[in-house]
Protein backbone atom coordinates (compact mmCIF):
# COMPACT_ATOMS: atom_id res chain seq x y z
CA UNK A 1 0.00 0.00 0.00
CA UNK A 2 1.31 3.45 -0.98
CA UNK A 3 0.11 7.00 -0.42
CA UNK A 4 0.79 9.14 -3.49
CA UNK A 5 -0.10 12.52 -4.98
CA UNK A 6 -1.43 11.70 -8.46
CA UNK A 7 -3.43 13.25 -11.26
CA UNK A 8 -6.49 11.35 -12.41
CA UNK A 9 -4.60 10.15 -15.47
CA UNK A 10 -1.70 8.94 -13.34
CA UNK A 11 -4.10 7.20 -10.95
CA UNK A 12 -5.74 5.26 -13.79
CA UNK A 13 -2.31 4.21 -15.05
CA UNK A 14 -1.14 3.19 -11.57
CA UNK A 15 -4.24 1.04 -11.02
CA UNK A 16 -3.80 -0.65 -14.42
CA UNK A 17 -0.16 -1.35 -13.62
CA UNK A 18 -0.95 -2.72 -10.17
CA UNK A 19 -3.71 -4.89 -11.64
CA UNK A 20 -1.23 -6.48 -14.09
CA UNK A 21 -2.92 -5.24 -17.26
CA UNK A 22 -1.44 -6.95 -20.29
CA UNK A 23 -1.56 -3.85 -22.46
CA UNK A 24 -2.54 -0.21 -22.67
CA UNK A 25 -3.35 1.07 -26.15
CA UNK A 26 -4.68 4.34 -27.51
CA UNK A 27 -4.06 7.46 -29.52
CA UNK A 28 -2.75 10.68 -27.92
CA UNK A 29 -5.35 13.35 -27.31
CA UNK A 30 -5.65 15.93 -24.56
CA UNK A 31 -6.86 15.46 -21.84
CA UNK A 32 -6.23 11.68 -21.87
CA UNK A 33 -2.69 11.54 -23.29
CA UNK A 34 -0.80 11.06 -20.02
CA UNK A 35 -2.61 7.82 -19.10
CA UNK A 36 -0.54 5.62 -21.39
CA UNK A 37 2.63 7.65 -20.91
CA UNK A 38 2.33 7.16 -17.14
CA UNK A 39 1.67 3.44 -17.60
CA UNK A 40 4.81 3.13 -19.71
CA UNK A 41 6.87 5.10 -17.17
CA UNK A 42 5.78 2.64 -14.47
CA UNK A 43 7.06 -0.25 -16.58
CA UNK A 44 3.76 -1.38 -18.04
CA UNK A 45 3.30 -2.25 -21.69
CA UNK A 46 1.75 0.70 -23.51
CA UNK A 47 1.43 1.44 -27.20
CA UNK A 48 0.33 4.27 -29.47
CA UNK A 49 -1.99 2.81 -32.09
CA UNK A 50 -2.52 4.48 -35.50
CA UNK A 51 -5.99 5.53 -34.29
CA UNK A 52 -8.57 4.79 -31.59
CA UNK A 53 -10.42 2.17 -33.66
CA UNK A 54 -7.30 0.06 -33.95
CA UNK A 55 -6.48 0.62 -30.28
CA UNK A 56 -9.89 -0.69 -29.20
CA UNK A 57 -9.68 -3.68 -31.53
CA UNK A 58 -6.27 -4.61 -30.11
CA UNK A 59 -7.59 -4.19 -26.56
CA UNK A 60 -10.62 -6.33 -27.43
CA UNK A 61 -8.27 -9.04 -28.70
CA UNK A 62 -6.41 -8.97 -25.37
CA UNK A 63 -9.71 -9.44 -23.52
CA UNK A 64 -10.74 -12.27 -25.86
CA UNK A 65 -7.56 -14.05 -24.79
CA UNK A 66 -8.47 -13.61 -21.13
CA UNK A 67 -6.11 -10.71 -20.45
CA UNK A 68 -6.73 -7.23 -19.08
CA UNK A 69 -6.63 -4.31 -21.50
CA UNK A 70 -6.82 -0.56 -20.98
CA UNK A 71 -7.76 1.57 -23.99
CA UNK A 72 -7.35 5.33 -23.54
CA UNK A 73 -8.62 8.19 -25.70
CA UNK A 74 -10.34 11.57 -25.60
CA UNK A 75 -14.04 11.95 -26.25
CA UNK A 76 -13.86 12.53 -30.01
CA UNK A 77 -11.67 9.43 -30.27
CA UNK A 78 -14.61 7.33 -29.17
CA UNK A 79 -16.37 8.35 -32.36
CA UNK A 80 -13.56 6.67 -34.27
CA UNK A 81 -13.73 3.60 -32.02
CA UNK A 82 -17.53 3.35 -31.99
CA UNK A 83 -17.71 0.57 -34.59
CA UNK A 84 -15.75 -2.02 -32.59
CA UNK A 85 -17.30 -0.77 -29.31
CA UNK A 86 -20.85 -1.68 -30.34
CA UNK A 87 -19.86 -5.12 -31.59
CA UNK A 88 -17.60 -5.80 -28.59
CA UNK A 89 -20.62 -5.06 -26.37
CA UNK A 90 -22.60 -7.76 -28.20
CA UNK A 91 -19.77 -10.28 -28.18
CA UNK A 92 -18.22 -9.80 -24.74
CA UNK A 93 -14.95 -11.34 -23.61
CA UNK A 94 -13.62 -13.36 -20.66
CA UNK A 95 -10.90 -10.82 -19.89
CA UNK A 96 -11.20 -7.16 -18.88
CA UNK A 97 -11.72 -4.40 -21.43
CA UNK A 98 -11.72 -0.98 -19.80
CA UNK A 99 -12.03 2.08 -22.05
CA UNK A 100 -10.91 5.30 -20.36
CA UNK A 101 -12.47 8.22 -22.22
CA UNK A 102 -11.71 11.83 -21.30
CA UNK A 103 -14.45 14.34 -22.08
CA UNK A 104 -13.52 18.00 -22.46
CA UNK A 105 -16.27 20.30 -21.11
CA UNK A 106 -15.58 23.82 -22.27
CA UNK A 107 -13.46 22.56 -25.18
CA UNK A 108 -10.11 23.44 -23.64
CA UNK A 109 -8.39 21.52 -26.43
CA UNK A 110 -11.13 20.07 -28.61
CA UNK A 111 -13.29 20.89 -31.61
CA UNK A 112 -16.56 19.99 -29.90
CA UNK A 113 -18.19 19.17 -26.57
CA UNK A 114 -19.40 15.61 -26.40
CA UNK A 115 -20.86 13.45 -23.64
CA UNK A 116 -19.53 9.90 -23.45
CA UNK A 117 -22.51 8.84 -21.34
CA UNK A 118 -24.51 8.92 -24.57
CA UNK A 119 -22.29 6.14 -25.93
CA UNK A 120 -22.82 4.02 -22.81
CA UNK A 121 -26.58 4.14 -23.36
CA UNK A 122 -26.36 3.59 -27.11
CA UNK A 123 -23.87 0.70 -26.95
CA UNK A 124 -25.35 -0.88 -23.84
CA UNK A 125 -22.20 -0.89 -21.71
CA UNK A 126 -21.77 0.15 -18.08
CA UNK A 127 -20.12 3.48 -17.30
CA UNK A 128 -18.26 4.61 -14.20
CA UNK A 129 -17.40 8.24 -13.43
CA UNK A 130 -14.78 9.14 -10.79
CA UNK A 131 -14.82 12.48 -8.96
CA UNK A 132 -11.15 12.63 -7.90
CA UNK A 133 -7.85 10.79 -8.29
CA UNK A 134 -8.62 8.28 -5.54
CA UNK A 135 -11.81 7.27 -7.32
CA UNK A 136 -9.97 7.23 -10.65
CA UNK A 137 -7.75 4.55 -9.12
CA UNK A 138 -10.55 2.68 -7.35
CA UNK A 139 -12.99 2.86 -10.25
CA UNK A 140 -10.42 1.44 -12.67
CA UNK A 141 -10.26 -1.54 -10.32
CA UNK A 142 -14.07 -1.72 -10.11
CA UNK A 143 -14.36 -1.44 -13.90
CA UNK A 144 -11.94 -4.36 -14.22
CA UNK A 145 -13.99 -6.49 -11.84
CA UNK A 146 -17.27 -5.62 -13.59
CA UNK A 147 -15.79 -6.31 -17.01
CA UNK A 148 -14.49 -9.73 -15.99
CA UNK A 149 -17.60 -10.69 -14.01
CA UNK A 150 -20.10 -9.88 -16.76
CA UNK A 151 -17.86 -10.23 -19.82
CA UNK A 152 -18.53 -6.68 -21.03
CA UNK A 153 -16.53 -3.62 -22.06
CA UNK A 154 -16.72 -0.88 -19.41
CA UNK A 155 -16.42 2.85 -20.02
CA UNK A 156 -14.52 4.94 -17.48
CA UNK A 157 -15.61 8.53 -18.08
CA UNK A 158 -13.07 11.15 -17.06
CA UNK A 159 -13.17 14.90 -17.68
CA UNK A 160 -10.40 17.46 -18.11
CA UNK A 161 -10.69 18.53 -14.45
CA UNK A 162 -10.30 14.95 -13.18
CA UNK A 163 -7.55 14.04 -15.65
CA UNK A 164 -5.25 16.90 -14.74
CA UNK A 165 -6.05 17.74 -11.10
CA UNK A 166 -3.97 16.05 -8.42
CA UNK A 167 -5.11 14.60 -5.11
CA UNK A 168 -3.90 12.00 -2.64
CA UNK A 169 -4.32 8.36 -3.64
CA UNK A 170 -3.94 5.37 -1.37
CA UNK A 171 -3.22 2.28 -3.43
CA UNK A 172 -4.35 -1.19 -2.44
CA UNK A 173 -3.58 -4.77 -3.29
CA UNK A 174 -5.49 -5.89 -6.33
CA UNK A 175 -6.73 -9.35 -7.34
CA UNK A 176 -4.42 -11.11 -9.81
CA UNK A 177 -5.60 -11.69 -13.39
CA UNK A 178 -6.63 -15.05 -14.74
CA UNK A 179 -4.22 -17.07 -16.82
CA UNK A 180 -4.64 -16.06 -20.50
CA UNK A 181 -6.47 -18.65 -22.57
CA UNK A 182 -8.48 -18.68 -25.77
CA UNK A 183 -11.71 -20.68 -25.91
CA UNK A 184 -13.43 -20.95 -29.29
CA UNK A 185 -17.01 -19.68 -29.48
CA UNK A 186 -17.96 -19.14 -33.11
CA UNK A 187 -21.68 -18.62 -32.55
CA UNK A 188 -21.05 -16.09 -29.80
CA UNK A 189 -18.36 -14.09 -31.58
CA UNK A 190 -18.99 -14.12 -35.31
CA UNK A 191 -21.56 -11.37 -35.71
CA UNK A 192 -23.46 -12.52 -38.76
CA UNK A 193 -27.17 -11.71 -38.37
CA UNK A 194 -28.20 -15.16 -37.13
CA UNK A 195 -25.67 -14.87 -34.30
CA UNK A 196 -26.03 -11.13 -33.66
CA UNK A 197 -29.77 -11.33 -32.90
CA UNK A 198 -29.39 -13.60 -29.85
CA UNK A 199 -26.23 -11.66 -28.91
CA UNK A 200 -28.30 -8.49 -28.63
CA UNK A 201 -30.74 -10.23 -26.30
CA UNK A 202 -27.83 -11.51 -24.19
CA UNK A 203 -26.50 -7.95 -23.96
CA UNK A 204 -29.84 -6.68 -22.61
CA UNK A 205 -30.06 -9.52 -20.06
CA UNK A 206 -26.48 -8.70 -18.99
CA UNK A 207 -27.43 -5.06 -18.53
CA UNK A 208 -30.41 -6.10 -16.37
CA UNK A 209 -28.07 -8.12 -14.17
CA UNK A 210 -25.58 -5.24 -13.90
CA UNK A 211 -28.44 -2.83 -13.11
CA UNK A 212 -29.66 -5.05 -10.28
CA UNK A 213 -26.15 -5.00 -8.83
CA UNK A 214 -25.86 -1.24 -9.36
CA UNK A 215 -28.98 -0.56 -7.30
CA UNK A 216 -27.01 -1.55 -4.18
CA UNK A 217 -23.54 -0.78 -5.52
CA UNK A 218 -20.99 0.80 -3.15
CA UNK A 219 -20.02 3.05 -6.08
CA UNK A 220 -23.14 5.17 -5.52
CA UNK A 221 -23.04 7.03 -2.22
CA UNK A 222 -25.22 9.50 -0.34
CA UNK A 223 -23.40 12.44 1.22
CA UNK A 224 -25.02 14.58 3.94
CA UNK A 225 -28.24 14.27 5.92
CA UNK A 226 -30.21 17.36 4.87
CA UNK A 227 -33.86 16.95 3.99
CA UNK A 228 -34.58 20.24 2.25
CA UNK A 229 -32.24 20.28 -0.77
CA UNK A 230 -31.20 17.18 -2.68
CA UNK A 231 -28.67 16.99 -5.50
CA UNK A 232 -28.04 14.10 -7.87
CA UNK A 233 -24.64 14.37 -9.50
CA UNK A 234 -21.49 12.55 -10.57
CA UNK A 235 -17.83 13.21 -11.30
CA UNK A 236 -16.32 16.65 -10.72
CA UNK A 237 -19.80 18.21 -10.51
CA UNK A 238 -20.53 16.21 -7.37
CA UNK A 239 -17.42 17.63 -5.69
CA UNK A 240 -18.32 21.19 -6.69
CA UNK A 241 -21.88 20.60 -5.44
CA UNK A 242 -20.64 19.74 -1.95
CA UNK A 243 -18.87 23.08 -1.74
CA UNK A 244 -21.64 25.04 -3.43
CA UNK A 245 -24.34 23.76 -1.08
CA UNK A 246 -22.84 22.19 2.08
CA UNK A 247 -26.29 21.69 3.64
CA UNK A 248 -27.57 19.64 0.70
CA UNK A 249 -27.98 15.89 0.62
CA UNK A 250 -26.14 14.58 -2.41
CA UNK A 251 -26.50 11.31 -4.28
CA UNK A 252 -23.12 10.88 -5.96
CA UNK A 253 -23.46 8.33 -8.74
CA UNK A 254 -20.14 6.58 -9.29
CA UNK A 255 -21.85 4.30 -11.79
CA UNK A 256 -24.39 6.48 -13.63
CA UNK A 257 -25.24 3.81 -16.18
CA UNK A 258 -27.15 1.52 -16.13
CA UNK A 259 -29.33 4.14 -14.42
CA UNK A 260 -30.09 2.94 -10.85
CA UNK A 261 -33.64 4.29 -10.87
CA UNK A 262 -34.79 2.59 -7.65
CA UNK A 263 -31.88 4.16 -5.78
CA UNK A 264 -32.59 7.52 -7.42
CA UNK A 265 -36.31 7.33 -6.64
CA UNK A 266 -35.68 6.54 -2.95
CA UNK A 267 -33.27 9.46 -2.75
CA UNK A 268 -35.67 11.92 -4.39
CA UNK A 269 -38.41 10.91 -1.95
CA UNK A 270 -36.05 11.60 0.97
CA UNK A 271 -35.72 15.33 0.17
CA UNK A 272 -38.14 18.19 -0.44
CA UNK A 273 -36.57 19.46 -3.66
CA UNK A 274 -34.08 17.64 -5.85
CA UNK A 275 -31.91 19.03 -8.64
CA UNK A 276 -29.75 17.11 -11.10
CA UNK A 277 -26.34 18.75 -11.49
CA UNK A 278 -24.35 17.39 -14.41
CA UNK A 279 -21.85 18.73 -16.93
CA UNK A 280 -22.60 18.76 -20.64
CA UNK A 281 -25.78 16.99 -21.74
CA UNK A 282 -28.80 16.42 -19.44
CA UNK A 283 -28.32 12.66 -19.65
CA UNK A 284 -29.30 11.86 -16.07
CA UNK A 285 -32.05 14.46 -15.98
CA UNK A 286 -33.72 13.18 -19.15
CA UNK A 287 -33.59 9.56 -17.97
CA UNK A 288 -34.93 10.39 -14.50
CA UNK A 289 -37.79 12.49 -15.86
CA UNK A 290 -38.59 9.79 -18.41
CA UNK A 291 -38.93 7.35 -15.51
CA UNK A 292 -41.61 9.63 -14.03
CA UNK A 293 -39.47 10.91 -11.15
CA UNK A 294 -39.86 14.63 -10.45
CA UNK A 295 -36.52 16.45 -10.36
CA UNK A 296 -35.29 19.83 -11.52
CA UNK A 297 -32.53 20.26 -14.07
CA UNK A 298 -30.22 23.01 -15.17
CA UNK A 299 -31.29 25.73 -17.60
CA UNK A 300 -30.00 25.31 -21.14
CA UNK A 301 -27.36 28.03 -20.68
CA UNK A 302 -25.45 25.77 -18.26
CA UNK A 303 -25.18 22.96 -20.78
CA UNK A 304 -22.05 24.59 -22.16
CA UNK A 305 -18.61 24.50 -20.57
CA UNK A 306 -17.40 23.21 -17.22
CA UNK A 307 -19.44 23.60 -14.09
CA UNK A 308 -17.89 25.12 -10.98
CA UNK A 309 -19.03 26.18 -7.52
CA UNK A 310 -20.28 29.58 -8.70
CA UNK A 311 -22.26 28.17 -11.62
CA UNK A 312 -23.83 25.46 -9.46
CA UNK A 313 -24.97 28.07 -6.96
CA UNK A 314 -26.57 29.94 -9.85
CA UNK A 315 -28.32 26.75 -11.04
CA UNK A 316 -29.69 26.02 -7.56
CA UNK A 317 -30.92 29.62 -7.29
CA UNK A 318 -32.57 29.47 -10.72
CA UNK A 319 -30.39 32.35 -11.88
CA UNK A 320 -30.54 32.72 -15.65
CA UNK A 321 -29.11 36.22 -15.92
CA UNK A 322 -26.14 36.50 -18.30
CA UNK A 323 -22.94 35.14 -16.82
CA UNK A 324 -19.87 37.30 -16.50
CA UNK A 325 -17.75 37.03 -19.64
CA UNK A 326 -14.23 35.90 -18.77
CA UNK A 327 -11.42 38.24 -19.82
CA UNK A 328 -9.94 37.48 -23.23
CA UNK A 329 -6.82 35.34 -23.27
CA UNK A 330 -3.92 35.39 -25.66
CA UNK A 331 -4.58 33.25 -28.71
CA UNK A 332 -2.13 30.41 -29.33
CA UNK A 333 0.22 30.88 -32.23
CA UNK A 334 2.69 28.95 -34.32
CA UNK A 335 6.20 28.90 -32.90
CA UNK A 336 8.67 31.31 -34.46
CA UNK A 337 10.99 29.34 -36.69
CA UNK A 338 8.35 26.68 -37.42
CA UNK A 339 8.21 25.81 -41.12
CA UNK A 340 4.41 25.80 -40.90
CA UNK A 341 4.63 29.61 -40.98
CA UNK A 342 6.20 29.48 -44.44
CA UNK A 343 3.58 27.01 -45.63
CA UNK A 344 0.63 29.14 -44.50
CA UNK A 345 2.14 32.33 -45.84
CA UNK A 346 2.46 30.68 -49.24
CA UNK A 347 -1.07 29.25 -49.14
CA UNK A 348 -2.35 32.72 -48.23
CA UNK A 349 -0.39 34.50 -50.94
CA UNK A 350 -1.47 32.00 -53.60
CA UNK A 351 -5.09 32.40 -52.45
CA UNK A 352 -5.51 28.65 -52.02
CA UNK A 353 -8.63 27.03 -50.60
CA UNK A 354 -7.20 24.89 -47.80
CA UNK A 355 -9.42 22.42 -45.92
CA UNK A 356 -7.29 21.44 -42.93
CA UNK A 357 -7.15 19.00 -40.07
CA UNK A 358 -6.42 18.54 -36.36
CA UNK A 359 -2.99 19.60 -35.11
CA UNK A 360 -0.69 22.59 -34.66
CA UNK A 361 -1.49 23.67 -38.19
CA UNK A 362 -5.04 24.61 -37.18
CA UNK A 363 -3.28 27.78 -35.99
CA UNK A 364 -2.85 28.63 -39.67
CA UNK A 365 -6.46 29.80 -39.51
CA UNK A 366 -5.50 32.69 -37.22
CA UNK A 367 -3.91 36.02 -38.14
CA UNK A 368 -1.61 36.81 -39.79
CA UNK A 369 -2.21 33.76 -42.00
CA UNK A 370 -5.94 33.13 -42.38
CA UNK A 371 -5.02 30.15 -44.53
CA UNK A 372 -7.04 27.27 -43.07
CA UNK A 373 -10.61 26.92 -44.31
CA UNK A 374 -11.76 23.88 -42.34
CA UNK A 375 -11.06 22.02 -39.10
CA UNK A 376 -13.63 19.27 -38.51
CA UNK A 377 -12.15 15.92 -37.54
CA UNK A 378 -9.11 13.71 -38.04
CA UNK A 379 -8.58 13.04 -41.74
CA UNK A 380 -11.38 15.31 -42.99
CA UNK A 381 -8.97 17.55 -44.91
CA UNK A 382 -8.57 15.06 -47.73
CA UNK A 383 -12.18 13.98 -48.10
CA UNK A 384 -13.50 17.52 -47.85
CA UNK A 385 -10.87 18.72 -50.31
CA UNK A 386 -11.94 16.09 -52.81
CA UNK A 387 -15.58 17.11 -52.37
CA UNK A 388 -14.68 20.73 -53.07
CA UNK A 389 -12.73 19.70 -56.14
CA UNK A 390 -15.71 17.73 -57.43
CA UNK A 391 -18.18 20.60 -57.05
CA UNK A 392 -16.38 23.92 -57.66
CA UNK A 393 -15.91 25.43 -61.13
CA UNK A 394 -12.56 24.25 -62.60
CA UNK A 395 -10.80 27.59 -62.15
CA UNK A 396 -11.67 27.66 -58.45
CA UNK A 397 -11.31 23.90 -57.91
CA UNK A 398 -7.67 24.08 -58.98
CA UNK A 399 -6.94 26.20 -55.90
CA UNK A 400 -7.98 23.49 -53.41
CA UNK A 401 -5.17 21.99 -51.31
CA UNK A 402 -5.83 19.48 -48.53
CA UNK A 403 -3.53 20.21 -45.58
CA UNK A 404 -2.90 17.45 -43.04
CA UNK A 405 -0.19 16.54 -40.52
CA UNK A 406 1.93 13.41 -40.39
CA UNK A 407 0.34 11.85 -37.29
CA UNK A 408 -3.13 12.86 -38.46
CA UNK A 409 -2.48 11.42 -41.91
CA UNK A 410 -1.65 8.04 -40.41
CA UNK A 411 -4.63 8.26 -38.06
CA UNK A 412 -7.35 9.20 -40.53
CA UNK A 413 -5.87 10.37 -43.82
CA UNK A 414 -4.74 7.15 -45.48
CA UNK A 415 -8.26 6.13 -46.48
CA UNK A 416 -8.78 9.64 -47.85
CA UNK A 417 -5.78 9.12 -50.09
CA UNK A 418 -7.29 5.82 -51.26
CA UNK A 419 -10.48 7.72 -52.11
CA UNK A 420 -8.43 10.24 -54.08
CA UNK A 421 -6.81 7.50 -56.15
CA UNK A 422 -10.04 5.59 -56.66
CA UNK A 423 -12.30 8.57 -57.43
CA UNK A 424 -10.03 11.33 -58.73
CA UNK A 425 -11.55 14.76 -59.45
CA UNK A 426 -11.34 16.01 -63.03
CA UNK A 427 -8.98 18.79 -61.95
CA UNK A 428 -6.70 16.42 -60.03
CA UNK A 429 -5.90 17.22 -56.41
CA UNK A 430 -3.05 18.29 -54.16
CA UNK A 431 -2.52 16.84 -50.69
CA UNK A 432 0.01 18.69 -48.55
CA UNK A 433 1.28 16.56 -45.66
CA UNK A 434 3.08 18.62 -43.02
CA UNK A 435 5.54 16.16 -41.51
CA UNK A 436 7.20 17.55 -38.38
CA UNK A 437 8.17 14.12 -37.06
CA UNK A 438 5.94 14.10 -33.98
CA UNK A 439 2.43 14.50 -32.57
CA UNK A 440 3.30 18.00 -31.44
CA UNK A 441 0.13 19.62 -30.13
CA UNK A 442 -0.55 16.90 -27.53
CA UNK A 443 3.01 16.84 -26.21
CA UNK A 444 5.46 15.34 -28.76
CA UNK A 445 4.18 11.77 -28.78
CA UNK A 446 5.48 9.27 -31.27
CA UNK A 447 3.46 7.73 -34.10
CA UNK A 448 4.08 5.03 -36.74
CA UNK A 449 5.82 7.57 -38.99
CA UNK A 450 8.53 8.59 -36.50
CA UNK A 451 10.40 5.30 -36.27
CA UNK A 452 10.03 5.24 -32.45
CA UNK A 453 7.49 3.60 -30.13
CA UNK A 454 5.62 5.12 -27.17
CA UNK A 455 8.68 4.84 -24.92
CA UNK A 456 10.82 6.44 -27.68
CA UNK A 457 12.67 3.24 -28.50
CA UNK A 458 13.42 2.39 -32.17
CA UNK A 459 10.49 0.90 -34.10
CA UNK A 460 9.54 0.22 -37.70
CA UNK A 461 8.71 3.40 -39.59
CA UNK A 462 5.89 4.02 -42.04
CA UNK A 463 7.41 6.15 -44.83
CA UNK A 464 4.63 8.45 -45.99
CA UNK A 465 5.99 9.15 -49.47
CA UNK A 466 6.54 5.43 -50.10
CA UNK A 467 2.97 4.72 -49.05
CA UNK A 468 1.64 7.37 -51.46
CA UNK A 469 3.78 6.02 -54.30
CA UNK A 470 2.61 2.47 -53.59
CA UNK A 471 -0.97 3.66 -54.12
CA UNK A 472 -0.06 4.65 -57.66
CA UNK A 473 0.24 8.41 -57.18
CA UNK A 474 2.74 9.55 -59.78
CA UNK A 475 3.60 12.97 -58.43
CA UNK A 476 4.98 12.51 -54.91
CA UNK A 477 7.41 15.15 -53.69
CA UNK A 478 9.40 15.73 -50.50
CA UNK A 479 10.60 19.23 -49.65
CA UNK A 480 11.59 21.40 -46.68
CA UNK A 481 9.73 24.72 -47.11
CA UNK A 482 11.63 26.23 -44.20
CA UNK A 483 14.92 25.88 -46.05
CA UNK A 484 13.67 26.23 -49.62
CA UNK A 485 10.76 28.65 -49.74
CA UNK A 486 11.19 29.46 -53.46
CA UNK A 487 11.36 25.78 -54.31
CA UNK A 488 8.20 25.12 -52.31
CA UNK A 489 6.31 27.95 -54.06
CA UNK A 490 7.42 26.67 -57.46
CA UNK A 491 6.49 23.07 -56.61
CA UNK A 492 3.07 23.98 -55.24
CA UNK A 493 2.24 26.12 -58.29
CA UNK A 494 3.27 23.29 -60.63
CA UNK A 495 1.15 20.76 -58.74
CA UNK A 496 -1.89 23.03 -58.72
CA UNK A 497 -1.59 23.57 -62.48
CA UNK A 498 -0.92 19.92 -63.34
CA UNK A 499 -4.49 18.54 -63.14
CA UNK A 500 -2.88 15.43 -61.64
CA UNK A 501 -3.03 13.76 -58.25
CA UNK A 502 -0.14 15.15 -56.23
CA UNK A 503 1.22 14.55 -52.74
CA UNK A 504 3.70 17.00 -51.27
CA UNK A 505 5.40 15.90 -48.06
CA UNK A 506 6.69 19.08 -46.41
CA UNK A 507 9.21 17.75 -43.92
CA UNK A 508 11.17 19.40 -41.16
CA UNK A 509 11.50 18.17 -37.58
CA UNK A 510 9.56 20.25 -35.04
CA UNK A 511 12.06 22.49 -33.27
CA UNK A 512 10.61 21.70 -29.85
CA UNK A 513 10.48 17.97 -30.58
CA UNK A 514 14.12 18.09 -31.66
CA UNK A 515 14.98 19.48 -28.23
CA UNK A 516 13.09 16.65 -26.52
CA UNK A 517 14.78 14.04 -28.71
CA UNK A 518 18.19 15.56 -27.93
CA UNK A 519 17.47 15.51 -24.18
CA UNK A 520 16.42 11.86 -24.33
CA UNK A 521 19.67 10.95 -26.09
CA UNK A 522 21.69 12.77 -23.41
CA UNK A 523 19.94 10.81 -20.64
CA UNK A 524 20.91 7.48 -22.19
Amino acid sequence: MERLLLSGNEAVARAAFNASFVLGSGYPGTPATEILEALSDLGGKAEWAPNEKVALEVGFGVALGGGRALVAMKHVGLNVAADPLFSAAYIGAPGALVIAVADDPGMVSSQNEQDTRRYAVAAGVPLLEPSDSQEAYDFLVSATEISERWGTPVLLRLTTRICHSKSVVTTRKLPPPKKPKFARNIEGRVMIPQNARPAHRRLRRRLESILKWNETSPLNVVIGTGKKTGIISSGASAMHSQEACPDARILKLGMPYPFPMKTINRFVKSVRRCTVIEENDPVLYDAIRAAGIHVSGKPEMYRFGELNVSRIRRILAGNTTPEEVPPPTKSPELCYGCFYRTVFEVLRDLKCIAPGDIGCYTLGALPPFGSMDLCACMGAAIGAGLGLRHTLPPKEAKKVVSVIGDSTFIHGGITGLVEMVYNPPATGHVVLILDNGTTAMTGFQEHPGTGRDLSHKPASRVVIEDLASAMGIRRVHVINPGKDRKGFVKLLKECLASKELCVIVARQLCLLAAKHIGNRKKRK
